[in-house]
């Protein structure tokens, strides 16, 4: 069902709703900050982040050391250095390779693996959370706008009202107290047009904010909201347990739990890990039977540990580690019985609302009709101002409550598709 509604040309440039997306998913300030997160993500799921690589250093140590040395040899000589100036220099690579950690490494690139997809999915929210703010955003300036067009509808008429008044004063054929009642509604109808003209304007800062633009940017939007009136309740159901990004979220902190509780189990087994390197040494020692001494050569080893006893805080951490499996699942089903009871609330919303705007078409007709009626009525004299304000203030109501049945049917169908993970621009 297309609901399209007409205002006057501005001088302001149109702002399309598919140009406004195209900025905000350019430059809004989540979405990027929600792609930075995942990029680095991105980059923390590697083998050698989850522990399968070895570790290699390069090390160098430079010692020296003045003594007074006194000796006393076999053969009874005393050798006395008042200054002995000693040195030891070592130098080369190290490596420290982790062969076995109780398949903790392979936990490890799982849980990289998870988080890198929880972030997958914040970024598709937060990009969906975004565009749908976006879109009820431009959609509320649209109802704003017929709001605004309407209360100028009714200035026009209490400005004609006025001017009529003052033309039968003229003549005598009325009191001044019509003329000041005429003034007086034309001055509520001008406050009140002045106040709505002000929510406009709070709303395109609104927008230009979301659009991370200079917030004073003048534009207009388009005439036109597009109500889908084929939105099934038992397919946003079914979208929303495969598509929903807070449903979604649960089962990989589900998945998570069960790897941590492998991280757990992993310090049952024992750590296994070879070491090797090259190392260059040069010492120099006056004092002694060797002077000096150069050494190089390879060295490597076999490492392995076990814990034995630690205070039972294994078995504490794999209690804990079981608990937090259970919290995580029955996370997800309160998950999906939040999600679920909120899709049920916004389609009857949904469907009242579209309920509302074949109700309101024909009741802001009828009440224009009335209007226009007694305003014909009013020139001839045969009707009281009275009854023309009553008119006036009927067709303003019924046209309020059409253009917001039309925005409230909207806020409900673009609400749902957010939801489920499914917003198209319309």
């Amino acid at each position: 069902m297309v609901l399209a509604f007409t205002t006057k040309a501005q001088k302001a440039p149109l702002l399309t709703l598919q140009e406004a997306v195209e900025i905000a998913l350019k430059n809004n300030y989540n979405i990027v900050l929600a792609k930075n997160n995942k990029t680095i993500a991105q980059n923390n799921t590697t083998i050698g982040n989850a522990g399968f690589l070895p570790v290699v250093d390069a090390d160098i140590t430079q010692n020296y050391s003045r003594q007074r040395v006194e000796q006393t040899r076999s053969d009874g000589t005393v050798n006395s250095i008042p200054n002995a100036n000693n040195s030891n220099l070592n130098y080369g690579p190290s490596l420290i390779w982790t062969i076995f950690d109780g398949f903790a490494m392979f936990a490890n690139y799982d849980q990289l693996k998870q988080l890198n997809e929880l972030r997958s999915v914040t970024l598709r929210d937060t990009i969906v959370s975004t565009t749908g703010d976006l879109i009820l955003t431009y959609y509320d300036l649209i109802n704003q706008s017929q709001q605004i067009k309407a209360q100028s509808g009714a200035m026009n008429i209490s400005r004609t009202q006025l001017r009529l008044a003052s033309d039968k004063f003229s003549v005598g054929t009325v009191s001044r107290l019509e003329v000041l009642n005429a003034q007086v509604a034309l001055n509520t109808d001008t406050s009140n047009l002045i106040a709505l003209q002000q929510r406009y304007k709070s709303g395109k800062i609104r927008l230009n904010q979301l659009l991370v633009r200079d917030l004073q940017t003048d534009f207009t939007v388009s005439d036109t909201i597009i109500v889908d009136d084929k939105i099934v309740l038992g397919d946003i159901l079914a979208t929303a347990q495969t598509q929903n990004p807070s449903i979604l979220s649960a089962q990989i902190n589900k998945r998570i739990a069960y790897i941590s509780l492998k991280q757990v189990q992993s310090t049952r087994y024992p750590v296994i890990g070879v070491t090797g390197g090259y190392t260059w040494t040069n010492n120099k020692t006056p004092a002694g039977f060797t002077r000096t001494q150069q050494a190089r050569g390879l060295n490597y080893g076999l490492t392995a540990s076990i814990n034995i006893f630690d205070g039972f805080n294994q078995s504490r951490r794999e209690r804990n580690a079981k608990i937090q499996i259970d919290n995580a699942g029955i996370n997800v089903k309160q998950t999906r019985l939040n999600v679920e009871a909120q899709i049920s609330d916004l389609y009857a919303r949904y469907l009242s609302g579209m309920d509302l705007v074949k109700v309101g078409r024909s009741s802001v007709e009828a009440a224009r009709r009335n209007l226009e009626i007694t305003l014909d009525k009013y020139r001839i004299g045969t009707i009281t101002p009275l009854e023309i304000r009553e008119a006036q203030r009927n067709f303003l109501d019924a046209q309020y409550t059409f253009s917001s049945a039309v925005y409230q049917s909207k806020v409900a169908e673009v609400t749902l598709k957010q939801i489920t993970n499914n917003l198209n621009i319309q």
